[in-house]
């Protein structure tokens, strides 16, 4: 069950530093000015986003080496521009539009944080969702191709999306023009395995323009992920980033279409950097859309000529069906009004009250039991979802 758009009521509460979730600060950081993946990580691995914001604020350095590395390679200019930065930013304001665009956050180790993702040799420190995480689960496959696809590769890329979506294989791939669109365009034709796009912007910045429908229709029927906070710009550094992710979701990665500089290629090193499985689509010596995916071909990747090769690789029966069925609902009706009032991002007892209705007797014994069956989790006074539930 998927947490749709809510607002978090105008309290004190709401905006007092000392009431905002960890996963405030740390969307806070993350829009500040040259704060990218790696610095991120390397900031949070050592102080709590709260604290991380305080010692910015303050001007304060680091001494811990990984952080130093990171801010290379002009730390003290760094730094000066993010407290700089810092003074026209606040939490709670951040925080506030994240609720109100309806998006989840996760940071590494909390129990919304894509399974998937732990134990990556470089997972993101914090993630952005619209949809449901729940979505990251079972077989995955990333479709991945060129922009500039023929309308054979496109046509190609469709089916197995299709196909695999209907066997029970969730399509992850970026979202972008060409392979990757048709690739989830299929999937959602399936009505299959859910969808997962990995975006190189904010969620609220569709790019390409033109896939805001096709951003919608994934992010209703499945995830939409991105490591970048609100109104992030698609910059160019923001995409190879996305590919590691893309690479770190899938079980195998299936090139349908590459020029010889493409960038899907970057997914394929990605993938080859986590030891992940690479396929590829043979194309005609003609194309030149097909040059690195024939490249790949000749250097001993497996040919996919159909869905059946790739479902063959995940160790899966052609034949097999399987889809939204595997994920399961709440216990009951009305503990799943409690669970949607819950939503994918951490809240108050107050603010789930206001949201289902309930008067506090009600809400406590539920909230209760949908903690023991695993499908919320309890942080001091703040509540969460977790994705999955118990498997």
């Amino acid at each position: 069950m998927s947490a749709g758009p809510v607002r978090a009521p105008t309290t004190a509460a709401t905006t007092s530093a000392e009431a905002m979730p960890a996963e405030a600060f740390a969307a806070a950081l993350a829009g500040l000015p040259g704060m990218g993946p790696a610095r991120l990580a390397a900031i949070l691995a050592v102080d709590a986003p709260r604290r991380a914001w305080e010692r910015v604020a303050a001007g304060e350095g680091w001494s811990h080496p990984d952080v130093l590395t990171s801010l290379a390679p002009k730390p003290a200019d760094l730094l000066a521009s993010w407290r700089r930065a810092v003074r026209g930013v606040d939490p709670a304001a951040v925080w506030q539009a994240i609720v109100d665009a309806g998006v989840g956050v996760a940071l590494s180790g909390s129990p919304g944080y894509p399974s998937a993702l732990v134990g990556d040799v470089e997972p993101p420190a914090v993630v952005f969702h619209r949809g449901t995480p729940d979505a990251i689960r079972g077989p995955r496959v990333a479709v991945v191709g060129t922009r500039r696809c023929t309308s054979t590769g496109a046509g190609v890329a469709w089916e197995l999306g299709r196909d695999l979506a209907a066997a029970g294989v969730a399509v992850v791939s970026g979202l972008a023009s060409g392979i990757d669109g048709a690739a989830h365009r299929g999937a959602l034709a399936a009505g299959g395995a859910p969808p997962i796009g990995v975006v190189g912007s904010g969620l609220d910045v569709v790019y390409p323009r033109h896939q805001g429908e096709l951003w919608r229709a994934v992010a209703s029927a499945g995830v939409l992920l991105s490591e970048a906070p609100l109104r992030a710009r698609p910059e160019r550094w923001r995409f190879p980033a996305r590919n590691r992710i893309i690479a770190a979701l899938a079980d195998v990665v299936v090139v349908v279409e590459s020029h010889r500089a493409g960038g899907s290629l970057h997914t394929v090193d990605e993938a080859d950097r986590r030891g992940v499985d690479v396929m590829a689509v043979p194309g005609s010596v003609r194309s030149g859309a097909s040059v690195g995916t024939n490249d790949l071909l000749a250097e001993g990747r497996a040919p996919v000529c159909s869905a059946a090769d790739v479902l063959v690789a995940l160790g899966l029966r052609p034949a097999g069906r399987r889809g939204r069925a595997e994920l399961r609902p709440a216990p009951d009706p009305a503990d799943g009004a409690v669970l949607e009032a819950v939503g994918w991002q951490p809240t108050t007892l107050d603010q789930v009250a206001l949201r289902s209705g309930l008067e506090l007797a009600a809400l406590a014994p539920a909230l209760d039991r949908l903690r023991e069956a695993g499908w919320i989790s309890q942080r001091g006074g703040w509540y969460e979802r977790v994705a999955g539930g118990v498997a």
